[in-house]
């Protein structure tokens, strides 16, 4: 019983130190070791600092937020819709909430930005810019260049022709923009908070393989050899479309 105590009275300031987070100016934090849905007393992001909500979170519920000047919150990408609830706080000028999509690589398709419905009650607010874009397309790959051709003998045989160049790849398409619901109190600022909803950006076109050149002429004392003749250029690919564009909702109560 003593042990449970004490194990208890060692638990209760760790637990009450984790309900309060503040990232000084200019510094970065990831909210590490949370998972699933999330509860703080208060959370300060300072001016120019960064806190980053990785993709096992699924909700933050703060009673009292302070995001400063330039302040951001990231969340990590992710196919699941984030909740964000504020019962009353203040943001400064400039601050930013992201939940952009992964960009592209040649091996997986670009994401689509966060789902994010963000709930704000008591909240003062001078500038908010909350950025849920698709993830760039990857770019097509470039061709291969085309190889180059054998020069002829002296005696026999002719020099070879070139390689033509390899067609470029066609550039990934962008990844869908995210959505935005907006819950707020009738009397609040809309006009306030940007949101940017666009599809990433199309990936470009690969660039086609350059020609192989033809093998060389050779000249003999008897016979001679002509030149072999260059290789086609290899064609450029096409480029990717831009990622479908998101929406934004605003429901007041």
């Amino acid at each position: 019983m003593h042990r449970l105590l004490l194990l208890l009275a060692c638990c209760a300031p760790l637990a009450q130190a984790a309900s309060e987070i503040s990232v000084e100016p200019n510094h970065l934090l990831r909210l590490a070791g949370a998972d699933g849905v999330v509860f703080l007393q208060r959370l300060e992001v300072a001016e120019r600092a960064s806190l980053l909500i990785p993709a096992r979170v699924r909700e933050l519920h703060v009673e009292e937020l302070r995001l400063g000047e330039g302040a951001f919150i990231g969340i990590a990408p992710g196919d699941d819709t984030f909740l964000l609830e504020v019962k009353q706080g203040e943001i400064g000028p400039g601050s930013r909430i992201a939940g952009r999509g992964q960009a592209g690589t040649p091996r997986h398709y670009a994401g689509g930005g966060r789902v994010l419905d963000l709930r704000l009650h008591r909240v003062d607010v001078a500038d908010l810019t909350v950025d849920l874009r698709g993830g760039a397309g990857a770019p097509g790959y470039a061709g291969l260049d085309g190889a180059y051709g054998e020069s002829g003998g002296c005696l026999w045989g002719r020099a070879s022709r070139g390689a033509n160049g390899q067609d470029g790849g066609d550039g990934h398409n962008g990844g869908p923009g995210g959505r935005l619901r907006l819950e707020v109190p009738r009397d609040f600022p809309v006009e306030r908070l940007s949101a940017q909803v666009d599809g990433g950006s199309a990936g470009p076109a690969g660039e086609g393989g350059q020609p192989g050149k033809g093998g060389a002429a050779k000249g003999c004392w008897i016979y001679g050899t002509a030149a072999g003749h260059d290789g086609r250029p290899g064609g450029a690919g096409r480029a990717g479309l831009p990622g479908v564009p998101g929406a934004v909702d605003v429901v007041r109560f």
